[in-house]
């Protein structure tokens, strides 16, 4: 995980239960500043966050993408979402 080349869309869950999507280069790193309160605005206020979902992309703008996509659907769009990629919430 977390080479250069390599670039992911990931969804955390929140501990009020919301959902946020991110880009990363390195899953392990991003989940680690999300918790210590140093990743997005957003997650500060809502940890612990888990990650619960993330997809390899071979490039940035690919993996940006898929984030915007996420990010602006409706709450009920995003569980579809990951419910058709198997994830369970």
């Amino acid at each position: 995980m977390g080479k250069k080349n390599e670039a992911y869309f990931y969804v955390l869950l929140c501990a009020d239960g919301t959902l946020y999507g991110g880009y990363t280069t390195d899953l392990e790193h991003r989940l680690l500043m999300h918790n210590q309160g140093k990743g997005a605005k957003y997650t500060r206020s809502r940890r612990p966050v888990q990650m619960i979902y993330h997809e390899n992309f071979a490039d940035k703008s690919s993996a940006l993408k898929a984030e915007y996509q996420f990010k602006h659907q409706s709450r009920q769009k995003k569980l579809a979402y990951l419910r058709q990629h198997k994830v369970k919430i």
